[in-house]
């Protein structure tokens, strides 16, 4: 007998018929006089991470909500992480009031607001600005011409009628979602120096984790507490084994035994993936034989912004 019961999936699932943590980010877009307007949000999710030429997150959302409209209007926003200060949260909690109008709810705003790196790079172009009490914050385009989304319009209020796009723009009478290219990640000293120099539990930011509104009363989220580091297994493969692929993976480009050395730790099935990424690299950079010296090089991905 299961020791499970069957609970019935009703609309906000993730909400209502599940504990799902998510975090809280606020995203800000450009209102219709050039103003940032700020939405709290919790259904972003990485979705494009690799192997194409840009990097992606998708936002899943109400579509007569600010952002949405916004979103379809002129397809910039900012992505902000907020730290876990109760105020903070407070203050998010507020700014998703649904009906309220972007002068409305942005009136005494608890955040600041200052130029991202985007609109100092291009400043013929008009970008919304980032909140900054964020720890990180990502500046994002949207891609609408996938999925046929570009057709999307802002203007309607009270639903859409079909057809509805798949992925991408309006997929539902009253749901937008929004794949989001990342064309910056901006991200506060602190935190940029533990990325590039190894992060330790200490140097986390404090993020909150909501559930969304469990109840018709609250919102509810939990408190951040120090993260807590659990060892990766460890299952080495052999130097022969290295060698044997890393032999047939290009004519051209030869690997020491100290550089095979380097990959024994890598899973047999990212083995090939991860030559592949060394030859190009080693093509890039005018190298025939790969040697340990370049595969600390090529496994140092912060190394260019290390010498910066």
């Amino acid at each position: 007998m299961s020791s499970f019961k069957d609970l019935r999936i009703v609309d906000n699932f993730y909400q209502t018929s599940a504990f799902f943590p998510m975090p809280t980010v606020l995203i800000g877009t450009l209102a219709e006089d050039g103003s940032t307007s700020l939405g709290p949000y919790s259904l972003l999710a990485p979705y494009y991470v690799a192997g194409k030429d840009y990097y992606a997150v998708i936002l899943c959302c109400r579509n007569s909500s600010n952002t949405a409209q916004h979103l379809l209007a002129r397809g910039k926003c900012s992505v902000n992480f907020i730290p876990d200060k109760r105020k903070y949260f407070k203050e998010a909690v507020r700014l998703g009031w649904p009906g309220d109008t972007p002068a409305e709810k942005m009136k005494d705003c608890l955040f600041t607001l200052e130029e991202g790196l985007m609109a100092k790079e291009h400043p013929e172009e008009a970008f919304p600005k980032v909140i900054g009490e964020s720890f990180q914050v990502f500046e994002c385009t949207w891609m609408r011409d996938l999925d046929g989304a570009s057709e999307d319009k802002p203007g309607l209020l009270d639903g859409y009628p079909p057809p509805y796009r798949n992925f991408n723009g309006i997929t539902s009478q009253f749901g937008a979602h929004f794949i989001l290219r990342i064309d910056k990640i901006l991200m506060k000293e602190k935190y940029y120096n533990a990325i590039v120099n190894g992060v330790r539990a200490k140097d986390f930011p404090a993020v909150p984790v909501d559930y969304g509104y469990r109840d018709s009363k609250y919102f509810w989220y939990t408190r951040f507490t120090k993260p807590i580091a659990e060892l990766l297994p460890v299952r080495e493969g052999s130097l022969a084994s290295v060698r044997y692929a890393a032999d047939r993976i290009d004519p051209n480009v030869k690997f020491t035994d100290e550089a095979c050395m380097k990959l024994v730790k890598v899973p047999r099935i990212f083995l090939n993936t991860a030559l592949k990424g060394c030859v190009a690299w080693a093509k890039e950079n005018g190298v025939d034989v790969i040697t340990a010296e370049h595969m600390d090089i090529i496994n140092d991905k912060r190394a260019k912004e290390k010498q910066k």
